[in-house]
C-alpha cells in the first residue's frame, strides 16, 4: 500500500497523468528528440528467427539506434562485430550501446570488440536485490573500475537501475548510494522511467539532483487504468497510452545530459512485439516536448 500511496502522490506532484497533457494552456515547443532508438531485447524472438529481416522492419519505422543485450547468442547476434555493425548500418541503424552479461573473456574484451566498431556505451543490466547496502558499496566500486576499462577503449560504462535499486536497504536508497559511490567521469546512468514512477519515485527530481549522469534511458509507459502493486510488469503499456508526462521528462532529460533515447516495452496486448514497436515510434514522431 506504501509504494501505491506514493505512486498516486507522485502523479499528483509531477503532473504525470494524461488529463495534464491534455490542458489548452500547455505549451509545447518544436523541440525534438535528436534520435529514437529501440532495446532489441524487446523484439528478441523476431531476432533469434530472422536478424537481417528484423533489422530491416525496425529501420523502415524509422529508429536509427539500437541497444543490444548479451543474450545466448552475445551482444552481436552470433555474428562477429564487424559483421553485425555493417549489417545494422545497411538498414539505417546504429549501434550505441549493449548491456552485458559475465562472457569468456571477461569484461575488457566486450569493451574491446565493441570499442572497435564505435559504441558510446557498454551497460550493466543487473545486480539483483541485496540484502545488505554494503553489497551496492562494491558495486559501486566494480562500476568505477569498470568505467576505467571503458574509458581506456574511448567508451563510457553505464548502469541500468530495475525496480530494486528504489526499494530501501538498511534505511538507504541503493540507487542513491550508488549514484553517490560511482564517478561522474567514469560512470552514467541509464534510467527506465517505467521502473522509476511505478516504485513511488519522481524521475525528473532524479534527473535534475543529478544533472549529466542520466544519459541514456528506456521508455514505456504506465496503464492508468491499472494502478502498479509495486513494478509489477503488468502496468506496462505502449507509449502515450498511460499516465507517464513523456513530453515533460524528455523535456528535462535533454536539458540535463541526456542523449540517448531507447524503447523497451515488455507487454504486449493484442499486438506482437514488432507491432508494438511501431506503435511507440510513431508515438515519438508525433511527439512535441514541452
Amino acid at each position: 500500500m506504501t509504494n501505491r500511496r506514493a505512486f498516486i502522490k507522485n502523479i499528483g506532484v509531477l503532473g504525470l497523468a494524461t488529463p495534464f497533457l491534455n490542458k489548452r494552456d500547455l505549451f509545447f515547443s518544436d523541440r525534438k528528440l535528436p534520435a529514437l532508438g529501440i532495446q532489441l531485447y524487446m523484439v528478441k524472438e523476431d531476432m533469434e528467427k530472422d536478424t537481417p529481416g528484423t533489422l530491416k522492419q525496425l529501420g523502415e519505422m524509422g529508429y536509427t539506434q539500437i541497444e543490444s543485450y548479451g543474450g545466448n547468442k552475445g551482444m552481436f547476434w552470433g555474428m562477429r562485430n564487424k559483421e553485425f555493425q555493417k549489417l545494422a548500418n545497411g538498414y539505417g541503424l546504429t549501434l550505441v550501446s549493449s548491456h552485458y552479461n559475465d562472457e569468456p573473456g571477461g569484461f575488457e574484451q566486450q569493451a574491446e570488440r565493441a570499442a572497435e566498431i564505435g559504441m558510446k556505451y557498454l551497460i550493466c543490466p543487473w545486480k539483483g536485490p541485496q540484502k545488505s547496502i554494503d553489497n551496492f558499496k562494491r558495486f559501486a566500486d566494480e562500476f568505477n573500475k569498470n568505467g576505467e576499462l571503458c574509458k581506456k577503449h574511448g567508451m563510457r560504462f553505464g548502469y541500468h537501475p530495475h525496480d530494486y535499486p528504489y526499494k530501501k536497504v538498511d534505511g538507504q536508497l541503493p540507487i542513491d548510494v550508488l549514484l553517490t559511490n560511482t564517478d561522474k567521469d567514469l560512470v552514467d546512468f541509464q534510467m527506465d522511467f517505467y521502473y522509476t514512477v511505478t516504485e513511488g519515485q519522481d524521475p525528473e527530481e532524479y534527473i535534475k539532483r543529478y544533472s549529466h549522469r542520466f544519459r541514456l534511458c528506456h521508455m514505456r509507459d504506465v496503464l492508468k487504468e491499472r494502478l502498479p502493486k509495486g513494478s509489477e510488469e503488468e502496468s506496462a503499456c505502449d507509449l502515450g497510452q498511460g499516465i507517464i508526462n513523456y513530453p515533460h521528462l524528455l523535456s528535462t532529460g535533454l536539458d540535463n545530459g541526456m542523449k540517448y533515447f531507447f524503447v523497451e516495452q515488455s507487454r504486449f496486448y493484442n499486438e506482437t512485439p514488432l507491432q508494438s514497436a511501431k506503435a511507440n515510434i510513431d508515438y515519438l514522431k508525433r511527439l512535441r516536448l514541452a
